[in-house]
């Protein structure tokens, strides 16, 4: 074998384990949106047969013995192709570990797990899910412990998701955000509230979709390879590379802001997937290097952006268009005031920049519980009603509003919820190091996100996967990653908000 062979059978071997992608993705894809709800079976069926088929080519003797020869000639490759093959044997040594027959069952569990999650969430029944999501988290910490037997599973759960870190610094992290954020909410709790009832009446959904074609342009999508599509839980995808990606939102007809939002924050993690550089296409650098990198950019363009008030000065020209008769007599400052709203609420998506950490810290504490052994699963929807009352001190009505509110457990993604918190934290540091070089105000106000896309663009989107996320960050700060940012961001906002 020659290297500039090997170097071809790297990228063929990785342009089949796209199109393994592409299929599987589209299958989940169209279970989530349009999927007839008696389909579950069949899909299951055929994920079947993909993922089996897809761990073999991935740990075939002739896969590896090509990854090892690589990895032995590092000095023949460039700094992208030693990444490619970093990433390819760590993933394969992993599913080595992995017995097929439970690779494969635990593929068919997930997909059943969805279909079975979305009806329980209708029926606000957490019983009828509850024995999927024991099996869900027992094979997590299984697996865990097959790979990595002398690591916390908790750990190697996270590392999933965000590669590097550890309970142990999120510990800290979120230790952190409660000092900073819970101060700041007691405070606000004492002042009168804020009136929100702009966002509140009829909005008819084909308006609403008007709203969200308008809100993909304006941020900068390229609608001729970001697909829009409705579903139960809000969600982006990519479907074999970056040059075709697709958002989802949810309408609701009473309040308009939900879906805004949804689209504005599934765009920000499209605009990072279509943002990698062409020649990332179709190879496992592909798309962003950690969810917590990709949630500081829906987070970005959701709340540093979206709920800014430049941001909301630009749009209620569009919403009065939309919705003439419920916009008569408002105005775009009565739009800030109802988005930045602040106060205690239920559902994690909707919740205001202010209390959206508390939600992910009680998804946090549970899972450690779980893989400590200290909670069982199906003790989650009391545990869940009482942290809630005690983090936000609110009283959860129902499974539907409480612990079936997230697709994230359904799907498997156990060790994901902290990669919010981080993305928040992440992208307050990112404004501050592009407002070194760029008037964002003034970039919003004007409606042309170019050279706030541009920047994103050259400092992290265009790398794909090519470095870590502690790399990114490096790269990018030029400094040590510090929350402090995001909770001066924080306090800045609603001092200002509430004249605090």
């Amino acid at each position: 074998m020659t290297i500039e062979n090997a170097k071809n059978d790297l990228y063929a071997l990785q342009r089949k384990l796209a199109a393994y992608d592409h299929a599987l993705g589209l299958i989940t894809y169209d279970g989530a949106t349009t999927a007839p709800k008696g389909t579950a079976d069949n899909r299951a069926a055929s994920l079947s047969v993909l993922s089996e088929e897809l761990y073999r080519l991935s740990t075939s003797n002739e896969t590896v013995e090509l990854l090892e020869y690589l990895d032995g000639e590092k000095e023949a490759l460039t700094e992208k192709e030693r990444r490619m093959v970093f990433l390819l044997l760590k993933d394969i040594r992993e599913m080595k570990k992995i017995p097929i027959e439970e690779f494969v069952e635990f593929q068919e569990l997930l997909v059943t797990a969805d279909d079975v999650w979305h009806r329980a969430k209708e029926a606000s029944d957490f019983e009828m899910f509850c024995p999927y999501l024991e099996k869900i988290f027992e094979t997590t910490k299984r697996f865990a412990l097959y790979v990595e037997p002398d690591k916390d599973p908790y750990d190697y759960s996270l590392n999933k998701f965000e590669e590097g870190i550890t309970r142990k610094t999120l510990d800290e992290f979120f230790e952190k955000l409660r000092a900073g954020i819970v101060p700041l909410l007691k405070k606000i709790g004492e002042k009168e509230q804020v009136d929100d009832s702009i966002r509140f009446g009829f909005f008819p959904i084909e308006k609403q979709d008007e709203l969200s074609y308008y809100l993909m342009k304006t941020i900068g999508l390229d609608l001729e390879r970001v697909g829009l599509s409705t579903t139960e839980h809000p969600f982006t995808t990519s479907l074999g590379s970056h040059l075709d990606e697709r958002i989802t939102t949810h309408y609701f007809e009473n309040d308009f802001v939900c879906s805004m939002y949804s689209v504005v924050h599934e765009g920000g993690h499209a605009l990072y997937d279509t943002g990698s550089n062409r020649d990332l296409a179709y190879t496992v650098l592909d798309g962003g290097t950690s969810m917590g990198i990709h949630e500081s950019q829906s987070r970005f363009y959701e709340n540093i952006i979206g709920r800014s008030r430049a941001f909301c000065e630009l749009v209620f020209p569009k919403l009065c268009e939309l919705f003439p008769e419920q916009m008569k007599g408002r105005t775009a400052e009565e739009l800030y005031i109802a988005v930045n709203k602040a106060e205690p609420s239920l559902i994690r998506t909707e919740a205001d920049e202010l209390t959206y950490s508390l939600h992910v810290m009680i998804r946090y504490e549970l899972e450690k519980r779980i893989f400590d052994g200290e909670l069982e699963v199906k003790e989650l929807p009391k545990e869940w009603n009482r942290m809630y009352k005690e983090y936000l001190g609110i009283d959860v009505p129902d499974d539907k509003h409480g612990v079936l509110q997230d697709s994230h457990w359904s799907g498997g993604l156990i060790g994901y919820f902290p990669s919010y918190a981080l993305g928040n934290a992440y992208g307050a540091q990112f404004l501050a190091k592009m407002k070194e070089e760029l008037d964002v105000d003034s970039c919003i106000k004007s409606g042309d996100f170019s050279a706030i896309n541009s920047w994103n663009r050259e400092h992290i989107w265009r790398h794909g996967s090519l470095y870590s996320p502690s790399d990114i960050l490096e790269r990018v700060l030029e400094a040590p990653f510090n929350a402090d940012y995001y909770i001066d961001y924080l306090n800045n906002k609603y001092n200002e908000i509430y004249s605090l």
